[in-house]
């Protein structure tokens, strides 16, 4: 992968980790984060050997704040458009993507942060995670996907709650109206081995070691679901992604027909074939 100034790629296997890496700005989405984020989507969609993707963000204290209010406060109504197509632009490529994608949210995820996770197949929080679309408090109404796809996966009133209020919310009411899939949480154990080892340190500094370690339970934890789906047909899964994707917006009766058409299709895959007969294989012992 080419190196680039605000995204990292880790590759672990057939899983790939993207952070966005600007923690200055609590990774903010300014024009160049969203051309660099579009060019690693291009370059991880046609990488055969990836099966799933986790997005995060650098750093313990934000997934990403969203878009960059410093760019926006100047800008007129012909570049403010340029600038949501582009996000937008990016973010379509996301939902799009066959491989399944996993957003691991660290901190805060706001606005277009928000509109990032809400792209991602399954979200998993830390339980420090803050998610919103603050966007009226400034003046505007959500511009990257917040006012249409929060509503397709969490209801038109929680949706308007959210959207109208501007306020953000914790992991565990996220995780209770259905934005997130799981709250990843510290055990007593985690606080205990800390603090034995922390009791010459101030607060602030048992404060960053126990997010630290937050931190890399949210990444195990993701990394963990991505293998448990690598266990399985790939083609399935893109397929099955597809089916949903496009249900969510069709008929029962549309969707049900695209349904027959995919599982049909899978009929023709080479893997199909191998697994069912490993599964009979099994089963005979």
């Amino acid at each position: 992968m080419s190196s680039m100034k605000y995204v990292q790629i880790d590759l672990q296997n057939d899983v790939a980790v993207l952070k966005i890496h600007r923690p200055e700005a609590l990774n903010a989405m300014n024009l160049d984060v969203i051309s660099e984020l579009s060019r690693a989507i291009d370059l991880i969609s046609v990488d055969q050997g990836i099966k799933v993707l986790i997005i995060t963000g650098s750093g313990e204290r934000s997934f990403c704040a969203g878009a960059d209010i410093s760019y926006m406060v100047d800008i007129d109504a012909v570049t403010a458009e340029k600038y949501a197509s582009s996000a937008q632009s990016m973010l379509n490529k996301i939902e799009k993507m066959e491989k399944p994608v996993i957003a691991a949210i660290n901190g805060f995820a706001l606005g277009g942060g928000c509109e990032l996770a809400l792209v991602c197949d399954l979200r998993i929080a830390s339980e420090n995670a803050k998610m919103g679309q603050p966007e009226v408090t400034i003046g505007i109404p959500p511009g990257w996907g917040g006012t249409q796809r929060l509503l397709r996966i969490i209801g038109p009133a929680k949706a308007k709650e959210m959207i109208f209020t501007g306020k953000m919310i914790s992991a565990q009411e996220a995780e209770s109206i259905g934005l997130v899939n799981k709250v990843v949480s510290l055990t007593n154990e985690d606080k205990s081995q800390l603090d034995s080892s922390l009791d010459q340190k101030s607060e602030k500094e048992k404060n960053m070691a126990l997010s630290k370690i937050l931190n890399n339970k949210l990444l195990e934890h993701s990394l963990s679901l991505a293998k448990e789906i690598t266990k399985n047909s790939f083609n399935a899964i893109k397929i099955s992604k597809m089916l949903i994707n496009k249900g969510m917006d069709a008929d029962i009766d549309t969707g049900l027909r695209l349904e027959i058409y995919g599982w049909a299709l899978c009929f023709a895959h080479e893997d199909r074939q191998k697994m069912m007969s490993a599964f009979l294989n099994k089963s005979k012992r």
